[in-house]
């Protein structure tokens, strides 16, 4: 609202703390001086002479005050107008096509209807309301009342907004109801019923809540189709999918990532993953005896390459184990060379510490301390661990999709397929098994095809081969891959094992075999990695600390008879052997005799240390004196016996000598004293 009023603006206000007539309010003006004030008075011009306004703050306080409500009233009206008007608009926007035609039609008929009064004024026509309306409402097909009726909805909302209200089946509230009243509770208990994990149909839902309806005495209850309308408009359609079948589906309603990879090359990014294939097989690692069949189905388990698509290397396998990942592993460095990154889910085989020791994402197995390195970490190969099934971070996914196809489908394989799933048997189930070795060479074609087939459509094929398409990124003067050096080789070709050794001198027990080289004495009873042959136990071990590095070969210790003399004597002699050898390695590093560290170590001519005397010294007095010149003095023999002799005449009294007893007198009269009953 306004901060400055005229006179006749204040008077038609009617506030209160002023007068109620004009006059009365001028009076108060020019006995109160508000004129005479320049801050709060001026004077603005009109069209005729100019006017005199006064600031809010010259009126009293309970004119103030009205002033102020009167202002909030205004702005929460105009807060209140947009808000309807925005929802006009929101409300139009949602309708059918059928429903704002019927909206432009009655905003067509109030317009025309407006504009033939606005001539009648205008023109001054002596013609009534209702005959100056006939013609348009012939026109258009309506009654008086209908008009009428439609004019007052208008009467409270601004002109510009004359087309959405006019729109059919408006409520109270301004909103669309094209929904029948429902009871509450049954209305709930009907939604909580239908938005269930069993996804039941919404006919069920309906007739157990019309049921419960009936006995609970719930009323209104619409027909089933107009609450599965109000199901639709009401509930969003993602919600349904959430509840009824579940969290995946429900992810997917979000656009899935695309991801390039056009600034990639060849052998930078890598994936692997593992695919059963559909196909029952003939397996050497099963027995008939124990379990009554020698058919089971077996793994594919493969690496691709991210930029081209190829298939690096593969394996067949009984399960997803550690080892096999590492054969894998080894496959794809011995023929192409070492990538940079290696993408994974997160399985028990791939996150093992054999595999993806010390990596930072590794989210199973327990991390100590120290723990020992993986092979990719070993090998320098970044992990990545992903979600599983996930085709975007794991583009190998899509390839098991065609080589399921290829392979499990595909005519040598007929008779032997299972189906994907337990209802898509074949007519032909379990018709035959296929051998192992049979089934490897038929995969090793179908990836060869899968490789070489033209017309591949990726960002990075364009119409070419998978192995086109790597060959020549292979070939690109940019593209840098590492190969792996004869050391290197072992850590693939040969199976790991973290050990202990012995605390007393380092040697490895492992499989009933005790491992030792001279090396291992550096590394008693601590971690190291033993990579070997299973094959081949009793061939030399090669040995690593836990960071990789390599430590010796370890032969395997020699078993002998109880009794075999040779064997002992031969122990016995390398025993020795090993001894001069330590015995010479000491007096290399022993450079100095004992007698040498003495004289090196002792000094010519020892300084004698001068007394550390007092700065003050203190007097002895008191007691103490006493005792310290007793301490210090020492008695002769003869002044030990003239103090003896002292001692005893003062024990005897007036003589020194005692005399010697008499007859039967004692001793105590023969001194000569008289008792005194003698006297």
């Amino acid at each position: 609202m306004d901060r400055w009023f005229t006179i006749d603006a204040l008077f038609d206000l009617r506030l209160p703390g002023l007068p109620a007539s004009i006059s009365s309010l001028k009076r108060l003006v020019n006995e109160a001086g508000w004129r005479s004030r320049p801050d709060l008075a001026r004077q603005v011009p009109t069209s005729t002479k100019p006017a005199w306004e006064y600031h809010v703050s010259l009126l009293p306080s309970l004119a103030q005050a009205k002033l102020a409500q009167m202002a909030q009233r205004d702005a929460t009206l105009a807060e209140t107008r947009e808000a309807r008007r925005a929802l006009y608009w929101k409300t139009f926007e949602a309708m059918t096509e059928e429903h704002r035609q019927v909206a432009h039609q009655r905003h067509a008929l109030i317009i025309s209807a407006e504009d033939a009064l606005a001539k009648r004024e205008a023109a001054g026509s002596l013609l009534t309301v209702e005959e100056t309306l006939a013609p348009v409402l012939r026109k258009f097909g309506v009654s008086s009342s209908t008009y009428y009726d439609l004019r007052k909805k208008l009467s409270a909302v601004p002109r510009e907004d004359w087309l959405p209200a006019l729109a059919p089946a408006y409520a109270e509230d301004g909103t669309v109801s094209n929904t029948a009243p429902c009871h509450e509770l049954a209305w709930s208990a009907l939604k909580s019923d239908y938005l269930r994990s069993e996804k039941p149909t919404f006919s069920s839902c309906y007739r157990r809540m019309k049921a419960a309806a009936e006995k609970n005495g719930w009323a209104p209850i619409p027909e089933e189709r107009t609450l599965r309308r109000r199901m639709e408009a009401e509930v969003p359609r993602a919600v349904q999918i959430l509840t009824r079948e579940g969290r995946k589906r429900a992810e997917q309603l979000y656009p899935s990532q695309i991801r390039t990879k056009s600034h990639l090359h060849a052998m930078e990014i890598t994936n692997t993953d593992g695919h059963k294939l559909d196909l029952f097989v003939q397996v050497p690692w099963k027995s008939a005896e124990a379990s009554g069949k020698v058919t089971d189905r077996v793994i594919l388990l493969g690496i691709q390459d991210i930029y081209s698509g190829k298939i690096l290397s593969w394996r067949l396998c009984e399960a997803e184990t550690w080892d096999v990942v590492r054969a894998c592993v080894g496959d794809m460095v011995e023929d192409y060379g070492i990538p940079d990154h290696l993408y994974m889910d997160n399985g028990r085989a791939f996150a093992s510490k054999m595999i993806s020791g010390r990596a930072a994402s590794r989210n199973r197995f327990k991390k100590i301390e120290g723990e020992v390195a993986g092979l990719l970490k070993t090998l320098d190969i970044e992990p990545h661990f992903t979600k599983p099934y996930s085709g975007q971070s794991k583009p190998i996914e899509r390839a098991w999709k065609d080589l399921a196809e290829e392979i499990s489908k595909h005519p040598a394989m007929s008779g032997a397929y299972t189906g994907n799933k337990p209802e898509n048997k074949p007519e032909n189930y379990r018709q035959w098994a296929v051998p192992l070795d049979v089934l490897e060479r038929h995969v090793a074609e179908r990836i060869a095809e899968h490789n070489a087939r033209p017309g591949r459509r990726s960002e990075t094929a364009k119409g070419r081969s998978f192995d086109e398409t790597f060959a020549e990124s292979m070939r690109h003067p940019a593209t840098i891959v590492r190969r792996a050096t004869e050391a290197q080789r072992s850590l693939w070709m040969l199976a790991a094992k973290v050990i202990k050794t012995r605390a007393r001198n380092g040697e490895i027990h492992f499989q009933r075999n005790v491992y030792w080289a001279p090396e291992l004495n550096e590394w008693m009873g601590r971690h190291v990695t033993v990579r070997f042959d299973p094959d081949k136990l009793h061939q030399p071990v090669k040995v690593y600390d836990p960071d990789g590095r390599f430590i010796c070969d370890a032969p395997c210790t020699e078993k002998a008879g109880f009794n075999e003399q040779a064997a002992a004597a031969r122990h016995e002699r390398n025993r020795r052997n090993l001894v001069k050898l330590n015995k010479a390695k000491a007096k290399l590093h022993k450079q100095l005799t004992p007698s040498q560290l003495g004289e090196l170590y002792m000094d010519e001519t020892p300084a004698k240390a001068e007394p550390i005397r007092p700065t003050i010294t203190r007097l002895v007095t008191g007691n103490l004196a006493v005792e310290a010149i007793a301490d210090t003095d020492v008695m002769t023999a003869d002044e030990y016996e003239a103090g003896l002799a002292r001692g005893l005449s003062l024990i005897s009294g007036d003589s020194s000598i005692i005399p010697f007893p008499q007859g039967d007198r004692p001793a105590s009269r023969a001194s000569g004293r008289k008792r005194r009953t003698e006297k």
